[in-house]
């Protein structure tokens, strides 16, 4: 599934392996391959098909200082909101790896190739892609 990608096998494992934790109103814990119910209330609470989980922490897999990736979230937050889309703060963080969990935002109603467009501008490995089942995709943007 994932064997044509440049990233290595065990980082995407760790990907897959994540909790996708959205704050907000409705907290909720995304899943890679897991139907999320809240997840699909709230599509339609605010009337969308569709949602991305992204970050710009640590592109390309390397660990960066913690004021660095505020900075890159700072960027990408700015970007959402000349894009006019709501975003939700959230953390993607490993269960049990050493990995630091990194800051994102589910981004609702964001079209497919926007989210993939978004992620790879910020070099980011990969995005978790939400449609209107609500089962939550890991998406390899190399």
């Amino acid at each position: 599934m994932f064997s044509d990608s440049s990233i290595p096998r065990d980082t995407i494992q760790a990907y897959l392996e994540t909790h996708y934790q959205v704050f907000g109103e409705t907290p909720m814990t995304l899943h890679i391959g897991q139907f999320n119910p809240a997840l699909a209330a709230l599509h339609d609470a605010r009337h969308v098909a569709s949602s991305a989980f992204i970050t710009a922490c640590n592109p390309l897999g390397q660990n960066f200082a913690p004021q660095a990736n505020a900075a890159r979230q700072e960027a990408l937050a700015r970007e959402l909101d000349a894009l006019g889309v709501t975003y939700i703060e959230g953390i993607g963080q490993h269960p049990s790896n050493n990995w630091p969990g990194e800051a994102s935002f589910l981004v609702l109603g964001v079209a497919l190739d926007v989210a993939k467009t978004l992620g790879g501008t910020h070099r980011q490995n990969a995005i978790v892609w939400c449609g209107a089942d609500a089962v939550p995709q890991l998406i390899l943007l190399r």
